[in-house]
């Protein structure tokens, strides 16, 4: 399969290498969100896919990581590149003290903890207006260069490249994260954790760092979306978005990390085509995602793989 796939990967790599030069500035404005969405769907796969941690909450590090970067590129000119990565980083920082309180319960609680949280955020959000702007939210968030050299980033095509290594950077991270042995003790989780346990494993530990480090790179993602939109809203911590992710990882195929980046471009693609139709897109899309969850519960990558290795089977 590795050996199928990974052509296919290449000429995937190089066809979003070679996007700014022949996609209008529409569609690239909407590929550089779904790189943003797939970077963030692909953090909430490390807790959901590897560690069956199932969060309705993980709008809390979008949300955080868009209005610390946000807050830092409007009030103290520090160039976008360490912006985004010192937002990405208070995050994930955060996320300890987050992952400590949610993994004191398991299963359902677990995920209603994480929502929780995320909905305080939220109120928190509308009432610290010095910060947060309120109800207005952060506006004019500038992509500042800086005085180093990064003056390509504050351009499109030089923005939407940065995305793009912060997506493959991550990605590369989660993929080195889930081959080690820590990733192993990640799956005994999943499968068992009493058993995990019971092999001498500090599994709550592990689901502390699993949680930080998914939350880190929610952050990353949400920083970046600060400067790509140029705001950061309440609306970036509500459950809905949460729910949107959580959707983005299932129907693209949990516990596969590409997955998770497939499903958030599908999603964006559905909602841009089916809400040029109808108001009522999210209904449509609904029983789009019914239909996945009962005859493609592998999402949209464990289909395509599956095809792969009926494919290369037959020849």
């Amino acid at each position: 399969m590795r050996a199928v796939t990974r052509p296919i990967l290449i000429v995937v790599m190089l066809a979003l290498l070679l996007a700014p030069l022949g996609l209008p500035p529409f569609a690239m404005t909407l590929l550089t969100e779904a790189l943003i969405l797939g970077l963030f769907a692909m953090s909430l796969d490390l807790m959901v896919g590897y560690t069956r941690l199932i969060s309705f909450g993980h709008a809390a590090a979008y949300g955080m990581g868009a209005y610390a970067c946000g807050w830092m590129l409007l009030h103290t000119g520090m160039p976008l590149l360490f912006a985004v990565f010192a937002a990405a980083l208070l995050t994930g920082v955060i996320a300890i003290a987050v992952g400590w309180m949610c993994t004191l319960a398991t299963g359902i609680s677990f995920s209603m903890l994480t929502l929780a949280f995320a909905q305080l955020l939220y109120a928190i959000s509308f009432k610290w207006t010095s910060v947060t702007g309120g109800s207005d939210g952060l506006a004019g968030i500038p992509r500042t260069s800086g005085p180093l050299g990064f003056a390509a980033l504050s351009g499109k095509s030089g923005f939407y490249y940065f995305v793009l290594a912060c997506l493959v950077g991550g990605f590369l991270v989660c993929f080195a994260l889930v081959r080690s042995p820590f990733g192993a003790v990640l799956r005994g989780i999943r499968e068992n954790e009493a058993k995990t346990t019971a092999l001498g494993y500090n599994t709550r530990l592990y689901k502390i760092a699993v949680v930080a480090t998914s939350y880190a790179l929610g952050g990353l993602a949400g920083a970046l979306y600060a400067p790509f939109a140029g705001f950061a809203n309440t609306e970036l911590l509500f459950w809905l978005l949460s729910g949107q992710a959580l959707i983005m990882v299932i129907v693209g195929g949990a516990g596969t990390l590409v997955g998770p980046i497939l499903g958030a471009a599908f999603f964006m693609l559905m909602e841009h085509q089916l809400s040029s139709l109808t108001e009522a897109w999210a209904l449509y899309f609904g029983l789009i995602f019914i239909a996945f969850v009962l005859f493609a519960p592998q999402g949209i990558w464990g289909l395509a793989t599956a095809w792969l290795r009926r494919d290369a089977k037959a020849s």
